[in-house]
């Protein structure tokens, strides 16, 4: 038996991880069968266009919808859109993806399918606050848990919780659709709710909970938000019948493969 060099065994495990890492080949085995009415992509992050241009090269019936990615990024997509926002910090960009997101989202009845294509960034990319609340007054509270020390769990927990798209508000707009959400995971754990905190994926934290972590790390509450996050909670409930939620791609899976 001939010895291998050690240098060609270690390309070949990093060329390996790198393609369970590729979010094209992910995306297109992991797509779902065509419903009897429209079809809607809705996607945000860093990995929003590759995700994207998978779903067009594999889907051959009709197909609509938008993705959001940073701002720079280019692309040549055909059937879906694109738009540009700010990331880590988000901007105007990120206000109108998360309106656009929620409107077209509301537009699906019961035999329609929304493909949600989430990863890495898109918490900054589609960003909008809970209703009576200012993006200045949120992104407050954001900047001083990062500076506090607070996880990636706690600052999505706060994020979701002050939220008007994410915490599976994205999904619950899009009433009784099909949702099959894709995510390429970027987080410790790979839970989908945290990855760009589960814009369609149904949240586990409450109000309370985001309260108790404010308490915990000492940080100043603006008056408005205080009063939001004591207010009853709002049905969170998603209506859709069929819910399919996958991590496609994330550091563990390259590891193991």
């Amino acid at each position: 038996m001939t010895e291998k060099d050690p240098r060609s065994i270690l390309r070949q495990l990093f060329e390996v991880a790198v393609a369970a890492a590729n979010p094209v080949s992910a995306v297109a085995r992991n797509l779902p069968r065509k419903p009897k009415g429209r079809t809607v992509v809705i996607g945000a992050g860093k990995a929003a266009i590759p995700m994207a241009k998978a779903v067009e090269d594999s889907w051959d019936s009709p197909l609509e919808g938008f993705v959001v990615a940073p701002h720079g990024y280019s692309h040549g997509l055909k059937r879906i859109a694109v738009a540009h926002a700010s990331h880590p910090v988000p901007d105007s960009g990120s206000l109108a993806a998360a309106d656009r997101a929620l409107q077209l989202a509301s537009t699906l009845g019961k035999d329609d399918l929304l493909i949600a294509l989430i990863s890495g960034g898109g918490s900054a990319l589609m960003s909008k606050p809970a209703p009576g609340l200012a993006m200045e007054e949120k992104l407050g509270l954001i900047r001083a848990l990062l500076k506090s020390g607070a996880n990636i769990s706690e600052l999505n927990c706060v994020r979701k919780q002050t939220s008007g798209v994410k915490g599976g508000r994205l999904g619950r707009a899009a009433g009784q659709a099909a949702i099959h959400t894709l995510v390429i995971s970027d987080v410790p754990g790979d839970d989908p709710a945290v990855v760009a905190s589960g814009p369609t994926v149904a949240d586990h934290t409450t109000k309370a909970d985001a309260i108790e972590i404010l308490r915990r790390y000492r940080i100043d509450v603006p008056t408005a938000v205080a009063r939001w996050l004591e207010a009853p909670a709002e049905d969170r409930a998603l209506r859709s019948k069929a819910i399919d939620t996958r991590v496609v791609v994330s550091p563990r899976a390259s590891f193991q493969a």
